[in-house]
């Protein structure tokens, strides 16, 4: 080993890892097919080497009880973490995933997992003083696909006033946008995705989120062969995650491509959809999954199914995932911060035109948190 290797191995060593719990109130009360929502929570976490250079990590943790998270990355991973090499990644996934395996494979548990690797790998790409989607293989050049997420169901929100808010995705370059579905009834909801279509013209792509609406599939074929008049892109989570079966079933009666695996952790649960050939699209989380680790291997099992990547949500961390990643196709993108309100704890937000993103040229993740911010939606201190 050179000096200069050795210099950089002993740098890495960790010498904090702090966590902390956000709750941050929404403007306007938002509902989805199966949940009402007020607030949302965030787990936040830092690790810094003994060289000085941090990395970042942080997930959705649900609208209540997001400390459940935080505690996992205190109670038990930390001290595991103090004096390793942040730049043995791969060894420190497998410690971890061991240590937690009698507390949860899933959920809360595999989060707190996801959010640590997901800050060593922001870590070390500040280290080597690259943006995070170089070095992780920088596959695209500047910008990447984007689609504007958003018509969730608000009080008093007609089909109209849902059709002028995708038309304004639309008139802001974006040539693909998403909306919900699931709420209501069946001529309710065709009332709407009619109107979104309408609105939006027959060339930009309309992508559907039941989240996890129907339990049976007769029911989920009576909605869908009535959107499917309305050319959707896709219908993504039709049923439970854990109903694989069924979704392996609507996606043979149906030309419409199905998407799922936003709360779906580990390679071997996505290998089952794969092999049952439950979707076409991974909508893989890095921060629920097992992290950038295991998103990595999970896109590349997807890409040996011809199965492409649009992963969920944090639009932040994803960006530099879909830019690093062959079959990785969008981004979904969250253009004001009234859903994906996490944006009002960063320091700097993504820049975007003609419906794409523009990658991040500053080293790791490319921001930060606000710390202003987060001492206002604070829960607890770091620790």
């Amino acid at each position: 080993m050179s000096k200069e290797v050795a210099t950089a191995v002993e740098g890495s060593r960790i010498e904090s890892v702090q966590a902390r719990t956000i709750s941050v109130p929404l403007d306007h009360p938002t509902a989805f097919s199966t949940r009402h929502v007020t607030a949302r929570e965030y787990a936040l976490v830092k690790i810094r080497s003994i060289d000085g250079h941090e990395g970042i990590g942080f997930c959705y943790a649900g609208s209540h009880s997001g400390s459940i998270v935080t505690q996992a990355v205190r109670q038990l991973h930390r001290d595991r973490l103090k004096a390793q090499s942040a730049l043995q990644v791969e060894g420190l996934w497998v410690d971890m995933y061991q240590a937690s395996l009698l507390h949860g494979r899933t959920g809360s548990v595999m989060r707190a997992l996801s959010i640590i690797d997901i800050a060593l790998w922001d870590r070390n790409a500040r280290a080597a003083n690259l943006p995070l989607s170089q070095y992780l293989g920088g596959y695209a050049k500047g910008s990447v696909n984007a689609y504007a997420s958003g018509g969730y169901y608000l009080d008093g929100k007609t089909p109209d006033k849902l059709a002028q808010e995708l038309a304004g995705y639309v008139s802001l370059g974006f040539k693909a946008v998403k909306m919900k579905i699931g709420r209501l009834s069946v001529q309710e909801e065709e009332a709407r995705i009619k109107a979104a279509r309408e609105a939006i013209g027959d060339d930009v792509l309309l992508m559907l989120d039941a989240n996890n609406a129907w339990r049976d599939l007769p029911t989920a074929l009576e909605y869908v062969k009535r959107y499917e008049r309305y050319d959707p892109y896709f219908i993504e989570e039709p049923f439970s995650p854990d109903d694989i079966n069924n979704h392996a079933q609507l996606a043979r009666r149906t030309a419409v491509p199905i998407a799922t695996g936003e709360i779906e952790a580990g390679r071997w649960r996505h290998q089952e959809l794969l092999e049952k050939r439950a979707a076409m699209i991974l909508q893989t989380d890095a921060a629920v999954c097992g992290g950038i680790t295991e998103w990595k291997r999970i896109a590349a099992s997807a890409a040996g199914f011809g199965v492409s990547m649009y992963p969920h949500w944090f639009h932040d961390l994803h960006v530099h995932l879909v830019a690093s990643t062959p079959n990785a196709e969008y981004v979904e993108f969250f253009p004001d911060d009234q859903v994906l309100n996490f944006r009002r704890v960063v320091d700097t937000q993504l820049e975007f035109s003609a419906g794409m993103l523009r990658v991040p040229t500053a080293p790791g993740l490319g921001f930060r948190f606000d710390e202003q911010a987060v001492e206002r939606y604070a829960l607890d201190d770091w620790a």
